[in-house]
């Protein structure tokens, strides 16, 4: 998949907080930890488990994950 996003990290998946409509996805990403916020579904479709290797996608204000 071709992203325009040139800011990636690869991290793992540490923890899945979820709520009613969204959920926050903690990441353990090298010299540093980082969290994303999605939406419930979206969580879901990714299949997220704790342990799971992701690709953060940093671009602007938005931190998207592509699981890995």
């Amino acid at each position: 998949m071709k992203i325009g996003a040139r800011n990636q990290i690869v991290g793992t998946v540490t923890e899945i907080r979820k709520g009613t409509v969204m959920c926050q996805v903690k990441l353990d990403v090298p010299a540093s930890k980082m969290a994303s916020v999605m939406t419930l579904e979206s969580c879901e479709e990714m299949e997220l488990e704790k342990g799971d290797k992701v690709r953060v996608i940093v671009k602007a204000i938005h931190v998207l994950l592509m699981k890995e």
